[in-house]
């Protein structure tokens, strides 16, 4: 599978950042079943970390009811033009991405 990227965008608004993220990934649930009625193995998302500045400042934990390709979408207080915004996942295979982005 080729690396698929994580699309980061973040505006500035005075003292915070709107920080909008999407991330490909199938996020199989492990629920479905194949062609031949045999169980697709669960595959997902199982944590999202967020920097500003190298600094973690978000860290969520995922399970299998997230949707395909998630899309988030927050605010981070004290980011100012020029910082940079990092997201990062890990799934429950250990493949990794990550992604930068300066704020707007």
């Amino acid at each position: 599978m080729a690396a698929a990227p994580i699309l980061i965008r973040a505006q500035s608004q005075g003292e915070r950042a709107l920080v909008r993220v999407l991330m490909a990934h199938e996020m199989e649930s492990g629920q479905r079943k194949d062609g031949d009625g045999r169980t697709i193995p669960a595959w997902h998302i199982h944590e999202v970390l967020v920097t500003l500045q190298g600094r973690p400042v978000l860290t969520m934990r995922w399970g299998p009811s997230v949707s395909k390709n998630p899309f988030l979408r927050f605010v981070l207080r004290g980011a100012k033009p020029g910082d940079r915004v990092g997201v990062s996942w890990t799934d429950t295979r250990g493949e990794r991405r990550d992604a930068e982005a300066v704020v707007a």
